[in-house]
């Protein structure tokens, strides 16, 4: 019988062949492998990239300029040196940690060039840069996410290094960057940062942001760009001295920007909404009696005073959220007139106008318009209301004759018509008398 040989090769236990290996032969790297593991160098970056900018003319144009990063980026790495390159596009040379200049090396263009260069002619180079940045970022798309990810955030935080003039232009750049939808705008939260909050840098910087922002876009746009941008409040800007509303107001009225201190309220007023309306559900869940609702409701309102109309809606609406909807749909509009027939005292005490009466008159009107399970309760509602003192009866009249909101309108008035009629017939009962 005959049997294969098997290998005995020392250090091969499992009688496997050995591989053969070659000597004297290099292999070369891949391609990718060896930018990978190459020595990472700023300075001959820089020093390379300078020497296309060198070649832009004077005065410079954006065209020029879009030339040469394209014909730069044939040769150097841009993705490696992304931040470097921003750098060099923004503040004319490298910089340390920190902001300051590494030399005394700059390019003869750059965004935050002094608006007297006489080499810039008639040359804007803010609205020039930023021109070139969309157009050099169109082509080499993975610029984008350095740009806004980390470039952006990291200049921000060295506001303090830099000049009015400086922070001025930068603000500016930003401003034209995000409006044109070229970056997100979460850098803004490096302005919230203690040391750039410090002596108001950070403060002046979002006024110019603002500023331009505002000469390209609407302040809903701007209200939507802040909601995106990670900024949770621009009182956050502030110094801790001054961060209140009223110095917010004081400081934007002086600026010139109505328009922020305009919404700005009407944010403030939205998020004293939602605290108070959470407020009121919390404390009927937890059982706290009318008069600590009524207590904690006036000491908002000393602290925090809202137009009485709009206290009005919130009580309601705080009432509703607290309101159990898992009851059988039958008797859903019972238990509502009744639930509400037992909070009416919370709601009595800032019932004091008729602004404020007919304004809760149309928030049960379009809530039950809004929630058709208790629309056939809305005439027991407002008779509740009208009982507890809530309304009086000219306000249940002129919100039936002309001030009835235009949800569900026909309907409403038609069912409180004989409501309505007893309390005309009621009042000209007295006037005879």
């Amino acid at each position: 019988m005959s049997h294969t040989p098997t290998s005995n090769t020392p250090g091969n236990a499992s009688g496997a062949a050995a591989k053969p290996t070659l000597t004297g032969v290099r292999i070369r790297q891949r391609k990718g492998q060896a930018k990978a593991t190459a020595k990472f160098e700023p300075e001959a970056f820089r020093d390379s990239l300078l020497l296309h900018l060198a070649l832009v003319p004077t005065p410079p144009t954006s065209d020029a300029l879009v030339t040469k990063l394209v014909q730069a980026g044939t040769t150097l790495e841009f993705l490696k040196y992304a931040d470097q390159l921003f750098e060099i596009l923004f503040a004319g040379g490298l910089l340390q940690p920190g902001g300051s200049y590494l030399d005394d090396k700059r390019s003869p263009v750059y965004l935050l060039q002094p608006a007297d260069d006489e080499n810039l002619g008639g040359w804007n180079p803010v609205t020039g840069i930023v021109e070139v940045l969309q157009r050099v970022i169109q082509r080499y798309r993975y610029l984008q996410r350095p740009l806004e990810d980390t470039f952006l955030p990291h200049i921000l935080g060295y506001l303090p290094k830099w000049t009015e003039e400086q922070r001025t232009k930068l603000a500016e750049g930003v401003a034209l960057l995000v409006t044109e939808g070229q970056i997100n705008p979460k850098c803004l939260t490096s302005l919230a940062k203690d040391h750039v909050v410090k002596d108001k840098v950070g403060l002046h910087f979002l006024t110019e942001f603002f500023r331009t922002y505002l000469q390209k876009q609407s302040i809903d746009h701007l209200a939507a760009t802040l909601r995106r941008s990670g900024l949770r409040d621009i009182l956050s800007v502030f110094p801790n001295q001054i961060r209140d509303k009223k110095h917010l107001d004081d400081y934007f009225k002086e600026q010139k920007l109505p328009q922020i201190v305009d919404w700005y309220a009407k944010v403030a007023l939205s998020e004293t909404k939602d605290q108070t309306v959470q407020a009121i559900a919390r404390m009927i869940n937890d059982e706290e009696s009318n008069e600590q609702i009524v207590e904690f409701l006036k000491a908002q309102q000393a602290e925090r005073p809202v137009p009485e109309a709009d206290l009005c809606e919130w009580i309601w609406l705080g009432w509703m959220a607290a309101f159990d909807w898992s009851g059988r749909p039958n008797e859903l509009e019972k238990d509502v007139v009744a639930y509400v027939q037992k909070l009416a005292p919370t709601l009595e005490p800032f019932c004091n106008g008729a602004k404020a009466e007919v304004g809760i008159l149309n928030t049960v009107q379009v809530f039950c318009y809004t929630d058709t399970r208790i629309m056939k309760a809305f005439p027991q509602l407002v008779k509740v209301l009208y009982n507890e003192d809530c309304v009086s009866d000219q306000a249940i009249i002129y919100w039936h004759n002309k001030g009835a909101k235009p949800q569900g309108k026909q309907h409403f008035l038609k069912v409180t018509e004989a409501l309505v009629r007893f309390l005309e017939e009621q009042s000209d009962d007295e006037d005879d008398e």
